[in-house]
């Protein structure tokens, strides 16, 4: 058993440090041939992010882990909101911009929505197991598509001024070496984490969806902590929000679409209670951007998050 925490810690760090890596020489390598810091922080800076919930699920999803797959998305996202912008709002208040307010957001929350119908084929059509099927998987991957397109045409909006990528210079032989690098880091640390957590649900008597929506979540989502925080400390308020808003969305669409073409993603009865919990943090995103003075989410709004955050994760852990 303390093996198995000690190489599921040594895992993250791995998968993190990898994902870290990969990102930085994925952009010097682009920056080097001249492409734009606003396709790079579309593209390469977007998907590293997400990179260490991707390798997770992936292999969860070779493995025939479906309670991880879908306990990995849905606690990324619970802690995304809940968690880190419950964090980040007590540091310092989080204003909002407008596009973040009216279309972001409630993309955010059509993601959630459209999982719990996704993932209703019980009512839908009577007899079947609720699953994310395959199709379903291309359904996610569409909308996905559609965000792309939708972020390509703000970033042409917003012009070259919005450019605050800090990006490390490489030479093209270093980059690719730190690719390499980083990419052996995701599939290693991906790789620790999955076995050992389920070595650990089995140990503990917990289901994989218990450690995928806590120990799992939490630790892929370190990236997108320190981006926040870093975000905070710096008072660029726009890029913690947008970051979190950003992965939930990236999160459902792609990362549980690509697991989902892999193999279909099996919904247990009590997914749903995920999945309700993910649509009511999104929905009090959206409803809290609206209870002060301007597009602001308060201090107090972020310790109403965190305390629900912790709620939940009681309520999981007692078996509740």
């Amino acid at each position: 058993m303390i093996l198995s925490i000690i190489l599921l810690l040594i895992g993250f760090v791995i998968l993190v440090v990898g994902a870290e890596k990969l990102v930085d020489a994925a952009s010097g390598l682009a920056n080097n041939y001249g492409i734009p810091n606003i396709v790079i922080g579309l593209t390469i800076v977007a998907f590293g992010t997400s990179a260490p919930e991707m390798v997770v699920n992936v292999f969860a999803s070779v493995n025939g882990s479906s309670g991880m797959v879908m306990g990995n998305v849905l606690g990324s996202n619970i802690f995304n909101v809940l968690g880190i912008l419950g964090i980040s709002a007590i540091i310092y208040p989080l204003t909002v911009k407008s596009n973040t307010t009216w279309i972001e957001i409630p993309l955010s929350l059509l993601s959630a929505v459209l999982l719990l119908i996704l993932a209703n084929d019980f009512i839908l059509n009577a007899g079947l197991t609720n699953i994310i099927s395959f199709g379903d998987g291309l359904v996610l991957l569409l909308f996905f598509c559609v965000f792309l397109v939708y972020n390509i045409t703000v970033s042409k909006q917003v012009g070259p001024e919005a450019d605050v990528l800090d990006i490390q210079k490489y030479t093209v032989g270093k980059s690719v070496l730190w690719i390499l690098i980083g990419l052996a880091g995701l599939i290693l640390g991906g790789k620790l984490i999955v076995d050992n957590a389920v070595g650990l649900a089995i140990e503990f008597g917990l289901s994989e969806r218990i450690i995928g929506l806590t120990i799992v979540s939490i630790g892929t989502s370190l990236p997108e902590l320190a981006t926040s925080l870093a975000a905070v400390k710096k008072k660029k308020v726009d890029i913690a929000i947008g970051n979190v808003v950003g992965s939930n969305i990236f999160n459902v669409f792609f990362i549980l679409g690509v697991s989902s073409t892999i193999l279909p993603v099996e919904i247990i009865p009590s997914n749903f209670n995920d999945i309700w919990m993910n649509i009511l943090a999104s929905f009090l995103l959206f409803i809290f951007l609206f209870t002060g003075k301007g597009r602001r989410l308060e201090r107090w709004e972020g310790g109403v998050f965190l305390g629900l955050y912790v709620a939940y994760l009681l309520v999981l852990i007692m078996g509740w």
